[in-house]
């Protein structure tokens, strides 16, 4: 009878303890490099299928290699350093490639609180140059009221303070992000041309939110969402083009749903609406509505 008892006693610790470490493999894990990758642009190809008012394109690609630099794996502090570079291909006569865009950046981590927690807040800082590796004339004529699309100067630096709050949802097994950041041009760092015409005050927010699998297997690691959806914003806080405060010419936005198929192992499916000014450097006065179609990478592992 003592041996049945003992018996029964040890499976029931068994399983209790199995299920303790079931329920923690299965969460995610939100350390600080996933963190940063999320705060980073993701590497993209779009197909020429763009729906809208922007430029026929046969591609617009986005190269955003990322370079880790800390002190190790579980520091609370890291450095991102990002060459990232923007490219159109105009679906014109010889295929041009225009005035690339040239975003190259180091970014700053620190994050609070529990480095396993699945509640976190992480500061985050940014110093980049935006520029379009052109050096002729910013307007085509001596009017200055023609902008040099073709081989104007464009060039801006910038800083970028703000916090991402990291959160996780057991209920639809989702992981969210929601960043809020202020993008500071200050005017000694402009081209003297962009005053009073490209914002130099910028306020961002962001929501990401990642779905992940039910995974029948309780103790795989690295899963990758299935899908994802961003929603993001900026308003343009200062001076320019005579807008008024509220003058919805300040918004850029963009929503983007990101499909992940089992079959393909770096990359899945986009599909982004976007309105607002155009980012592609000194093409900025363009206003863009448009939707547009791709492939994306997403090397997040959860």
């Amino acid at each position: 009878m003592k041996k049945t008892w003992y018996i029964s006693v040890l499976l029931f610790l068994s399983l209790a303890v199995t299920q303790s470490q079931t329920q923690g493999d299965t969460l995610p894990r939100l350390d600080l490099d996933k963190v940063a990758l999320v705060n980073q642009s993701e590497s993209y190809i779009t197909f020429p299928t763009d729906i809208g008012n922007i430029e026929p394109l046969i591609f617009e690609a986005n190269l955003n290699p990322n370079f880790v630099i800390r002190e190790r794996k579980d520091s609370r502090l890291m450095a991102v350093l990002t060459p990232q570079i923007t490219i159109r291909m105009y679906n014109i006569e010889s295929y041009p490639v225009q005035t690339p865009s040239y975003i190259p950046q180091i970014s700053f981590y620190y994050l609070t609180g529990d480095r396993q927690g699945l509640r976190q807040n992480t500061f985050f800082g940014r110093i980049a140059h935006h520029s379009n590796g052109q050096d002729g004339s910013f307007y085509k004529d001596s009017l200055n009221t023609q902008i040099n699309l073709r081989t104007g100067n464009f060039a801006t630096n910038y800083m970028e303070f703000g916090l991402i709050h990291t959160s996780y949802s057991s209920h639809k097994n989702a992981v969210k992000f929601f960043k809020s950041s202020l993008e500071v041009h200050p005017r000694n760092w402009m081209l003297e041309e962009l005053h009073g015409q490209y914002s130099g005050l910028r306020w961002h927010n962001s929501f990401f939110a990642y779905k992940l699998p039910m995974d029948r297997d309780f103790f795989m690691k690295n899963r990758r969402a299935n899908f994802s959806v961003k929603i993001e914003t900026t308003w343009m806080l200062d001076q320019i083009n005579d807008w008024e405060v509220l003058e919805l010419d300040r918004l850029n936005a963009a929503l983007t749903f990101y499909y992940h198929p089992k079959f393909l192992e770096d990359i899945g499916l986009f599909v982004q609406f976007y309105h607002g000014t155009d980012y592609y450097n000194i093409y900025f006065q363009h206003q863009i509505d448009t939707i547009r179609f791709g492939l994306m990478t997403e090397i997040l592992r959860f």
